[in-house]
C-alpha cells in the first residue's frame, strides 16, 4: 500500500450486527447473507467469515463467478441470485450451487442435471421470475420428475416501504403457490433486509436474505455499527488569491484568500464525481468539497487547522454515507459499492 488511500473493514462489526438481526428476528430456519458484489464493496474472504460467524447459514450471491470464488473457501449453502448460463450447469453440480429458475423452458433444459434449484417468482418486480400460476404448476411437476431437487421458493419486495404494495406481492405469491404446501418446501423467503425491519414475519416463510442491513445501512431501530470507512490524506496545501479557480474547467472561484487541501482520492477510486459540493471530514471537522473530482484526486477548501498528511475520510461512517447518498440522491449500496478494487481495505477486528 503505496498510497495513504484505504477502506477500513470492521470484521467485528459485521458480526455483531448480524447477531443482532438475527437475535431480534426469530425464528428462521435459514438466514441467507447477500455477498454479491464482494459483500457490498467490503471484499474479502474474511468479511464472509465474519458474516458466517455471526450466524448466517446461507450465502447468495449474483452471478456464478462469485460463487466459484466462495466455494473455493467456504464449505456452506451457495444460492445464485442471477440467470446461470445453461453451458455451466456442469460446473454448478460440481460445486454444489443453488440455480435460480425462473420460467418452464429454462428448466426443461437443466432436468438432467443433479442440481438443487430455487424457483423464483415474479410478484411485481417484473424483472425475473416466473408470473403465470400454470407455469409454476408445470414447474413444479418436472421438477418431481426429473433429477433436479427443489430446494426452495422465493420472491423480491420491490417497494418495502409501500404497505398497499407490499400486500399485493404477498398475495401475488401465495396465489401462484397455492397448488402446493409450502410447508413442505425446505426454504421458502421472500424477507430482504427492508422488508424485515418493516413488517411481520411472514407466516410460510422460513427463510430471510440479509444484505446491506447486515452492514448497518438501512433504516431500522437496531443501533448496528459502522462496518466500513474510506481514508485518504491531505497530499498539498495551496494558497489560492481572490479569482483564482480550482481544478478543471475552473468550476470552483475563490471569493476570499482562501486554501484548499489536495486530497489523493479520486472518480477512478470510486468517489462519484457529483459530490463536489458535499463534505469530509478532518480532525473530526467537516470541510467542503470544491471544483471538480478528478480521476485521482479531489480538493477541499481547508482552515489552518489542517496539516500536509491529515487523514480525510471520505466516508466517516454509516451516517457519513447516508448524508453522501442524500446529496446525490441515491442509494448508499451504491457509494460503498463503487468503492474500486485498486483501494485496498484494511481488515479491523
Amino acid at each position: 500500500m503505496y498510497r495513504n488511500t484505504y477502506s477500513n473493514v470492521y470484521l467485528d462489526n459485521i458480526k455483531y450486527n448480524v447477531c443482532t438481526i438475527i437475535n431480534n428476528f426469530k425464528p428462521y430456519k435459514y438466514y441467507i447473507g447477500v455477498v454479491k458484489a464482494d459483500s457490498y464493496g467490503h471484499n474479502g474472504n474474511r468479511v464472509i467469515k465474519s458474516i458466517i460467524d455471526g450466524g448466517c447459514n446461507y450465502l447468495a450471491i449474483s452471478s456464478l463467478d462469485e460463487a466459484i470464488i466462495i466455494r473455493k473457501k467456504f464449505d456452506i449453502p451457495i444460492l445464485c441470485l442471477g440467470i446461470i448460463d445453461l453451458k455451466y450447469m456442469n460446473i454448478c453440480e460440481k460445486n454444489n450451487i443453488d440455480v435460480t429458475v425462473t420460467n418452464l423452458d429454462y428448466l426443461n433444459k437443466i432436468k438432467d442435471y443433479k442440481l438443487n434449484v430455487q424457483i423464483k417468482i415474479d410478484t411485481g418486480m417484473n424483472r425475473l421470475g416466473v408470473k403465470d400460476h400454470k407455469e409454476f404448476n408445470d414447474m413444479i411437476n418436472l421438477i418431481n420428475n426429473s433429477n433436479l431437487k427443489l430446494k426452495g421458493i422465493y420472491t423480491h419486495i420491490y417497494d418495502a416501504s409501500n404497505p398497499i404494495k407490499f400486500k399485493a406481492q404477498i398475495e401475488k405469491f401465495k396465489d401462484i403457490t397455492k397448488d402446493i404446501d409450502l410447508s413442505k418446501i425446505d426454504m421458502v423467503h421472500i424477507a430482504q433486509s427492508d422488508t424485515l425491519v418493516n413488517y411481520p414475519k411472514i407466516e410460510f416463510c422460513n427463510a430471510c436474505r440479509l444484505g446491506i442491513i447486515m452492514y448497518g445501512l438501512n433504516d431500522s431501530n437496531l443501533n448496528l455499527k459502522s462496518t466500513i470507512d474510506l481514508v485518504s490524506e491531505v497530499i498539498e496545501i495551496k494558497s489560492l488569491e481572490i479569482g483564482e479557480t480550482v481544478g478543471y474547467n475552473g468550476l470552483y472561484e475563490a471569493k476570499k484568500e482562501e486554501k484548499i487541501g489536495i486530497v489523493s482520492i479520486g472518480y477512478a477510486d470510486g468517489i462519484n464525481r457529483h459530490l463536489t459540493g458535499s463534505y469530509v471530514y478532518i480532525n473530526n471537522k467537516r470541510y467542503e468539497i470544491v471544483g471538480n473530482i478528478c480521476m485521482d484526486m479531489l480538493m477541499v477548501k481547508i482552515d489552518n487547522h489542517v496539516k500536509l498528511h491529515d487523514k480525510v475520510y471520505i466516508y466517516k461512517d454509516i451516517n457519513h454515507i447516508k448524508e453522501h447518498s442524500k446529496y446525490l440522491n441515491t442509494i448508499p449500496y451504491e457509494l460503498i459499492c463503487d468503492i474500486s478494487k485498486r483501494v485496498p481495505r484494511k481488515y479491523i477486528k
